[in-house]
């Protein structure tokens, strides 16, 4: 039988294959809003050693996308994808037809073709995470439980006790909030230390750093302390 002409194969109709990472879109939602806007943080941790296909972690985004869109509105969260499927894995085709066991040779030189790729994850490793408001708790939680059955084995829903995607309680964040230890930094926060310019320490030595700005920067009212003058006096 000879070869098929071109017109048969010139349109790309199908998906290519080896499949490339179905998931591409990692962070939805309000992905802009601010740190203060969305206290609250719910996760689904994973509660066994396993590897999660890309198809299912593409199909577990789209059902909680979905869930808390129609329900709760699309500005009402941000959710994010905390796993990465990297991990490629391979399929040794056996040939099925006729005669096939005179044509392949078995495991024999059996490492396989890519077919996909898959996220590893551990023991209470985070799968997704999702920060809202406090109103909308029961709406995500929801949305995670459908979720949970597009991948295989056991997942938990736990509400987190930090303020956010931040590593800082929600008591710690509000005080140092409040004090002017924090800074806004997109869904994050920015530490503010003593380092820098004494004007940018304002939160720290506020009788300085209130006086009138000159040509050098700042003005000290009063007398200030020399360091070490008592040592060049002797």
């Amino acid at each position: 039988m000879g070869r098929r002409p071109a017109r048969c194969y010139r349109y790309c109709k199908n998906k290519p294959y080896p499949k490339n990472p179905k998931i591409r879109i990692f962070d939805l939602g309000r992905k802009k809003a601010n740190v203060d806007e969305f206290p609250l943080c719910i996760h689904l941790l994973s509660d066994e050693y396993q590897q999660l296909s890309s198809e299912a972690l593409e199909a577990g985004r789209i059902c909680a996308n979905k869930y808390i869109t129609k329900m709760a509105g699309k500005d009402s969260f941000h959710l994010r994808v905390r796993v990465h499927p990297f991990h490629v894995i391979r399929i040794n085709k056996m040939l099925s037809c006729a005669g096939a066991d005179r044509l392949q040779t078995g495991m024999r030189g059996a490492f396989g073709k890519p077919t996909g790729t898959v996220a590893r994850v551990d023991i209470g490793q985070i799968i997704f995470s999702v920060r809202t408001k406090e109103n909308g708790k029961a709406v995500v939680i929801e949305a995670l439980r459908r979720a949970k059955y597009k991948f295989p084995g056991r997942q938990k829903i736990v509400v987190s006790k930090k303020w956010g995607f931040t590593k800082l309680s929600r008591e710690e964040y509000a005080d140092k909030r409040q004090a002017g230890l924090l800074q806004p930094d997109g869904a994050y926060v920015k530490y503010l230390t003593n380092r820098g310019k004494v004007v940018k320490n304002d939160h720290v030595i506020p009788c300085i750093c209130s006086t009138v700005g000159t040509t050098q920067g700042i003005t000290v009212t009063g007398s200030p302390t020399i360091i070490g003058a008592d040592r060049q006096s002797e």
